[in-house]
């Protein structure tokens, strides 16, 4: 059984087909310069319509996590590590992800971490590294 993979719309397509060239991309107000997530057409700060989708650094710390024992679907292997990253590029800017790479008991809160993507049919998945696994 295949993962499931999130509806591609035109609000959306940029955030989950930017890994596709290395990019994480998250909606960015040109009114205001606020980032938020999810994809909207109006920003949810200052209302202006003057919203597109821009690249973040893909770094950020693990804000919480969670270790998930139960495999929900045959291509998960528990445990796993479920997890709210906030972005550097922002505070309060989070993505929920997975951690992945480490073991679950090396991730702790505080956590540096880096975008990296895994390519399911047109659908470019953001998760997460340890900083220090950046390239391994």
């Amino acid at each position: 059984m295949p993962r499931k993979l999130p509806l591609i719309t035109a609000e959306n397509a940029a955030f989950w087909q930017g890994g596709q060239s290395g990019r994480l991309m998250i909606q960015h107000c040109s009114a205001c310069a606020r980032w938020f997530q999810p994809p909207a057409p109006v920003c949810p700060r200052c209302n202006s319509l003057d919203v597109a989708p821009k690249a973040v650094s893909g770094r950020g710390r693990v804000a919480t996590f969670t270790v998930n024992h139960q495999a929900w679907t045959p291509e998960l292997t528990a445990p796993y590590v479920v997890a709210i990253v906030e972005l550097d590029d922002q505070p309060g800017l989070r993505l929920l992800s997975n951690i992945t790479v480490v073991p679950p008991d090396q991730v702790r809160i505080a956590q540096p971490v880096q975008v990296h993507f895994e390519q399911h049919e047109d659908v470019w998945l953001p998760l997460f590294k340890p900083l220090a696994e950046v390239g391994a």
